[in-house]
């Protein structure tokens, strides 16, 4: 099973811009799936993002089509989120998650391994 980290939050003001990274463990990444989700104090997690393991599929939720973009590089056991235009309901602690299949999923419950979470803070 795939160990995750992710990393590149912080504080950006409204209208900015953050990439987040998740890193994996093991050589057979690119046989994982991966999401990204958030959950926001007070608030139940979210999906946000999904990528099938060859890069060829993306998905998104509504709030962030267009704004955010989800890649991977399988060479460097590597997935990244590129947050554009922030707005302050993106603050949120950002996880990544695994799943071990060709295809993604918004479900939580269908990822195997998480990471520990990035805090990302966007100030209005």
């Amino acid at each position: 099973q795939v160990q995750l980290v992710e990393s590149g939050g912080g504080l950006v003001q409204a209208g900015g811009s953050l990439r987040l990274s998740c890193a994996a463990s093991g050589r057979t990444f690119a046989r994982y799936a991966v999401g990204w989700f958030r959950q926001a104090p007070g608030k139940e997690r979210e999906f946000v993002a999904a990528i099938n393991w060859s890069g060829s599929s993306t998905y998104y939720a509504d709030s962030v089509k267009g704004r955010f973009t989800i890649s991977r590089d399988n060479a460097k056991n590597t997935v990244f989120l590129q947050m554009n235009s922030l707005k302050p309901e993106d603050t949120a602690v950002y996880y990544c998650a695994a799943r071990r299949s060709y295809t993604t999923s918004y479900y939580m419950d269908d990822y195997d391994a998480w990471g520990q979470g990035t805090q990302v803070t966007v100030s209005s």
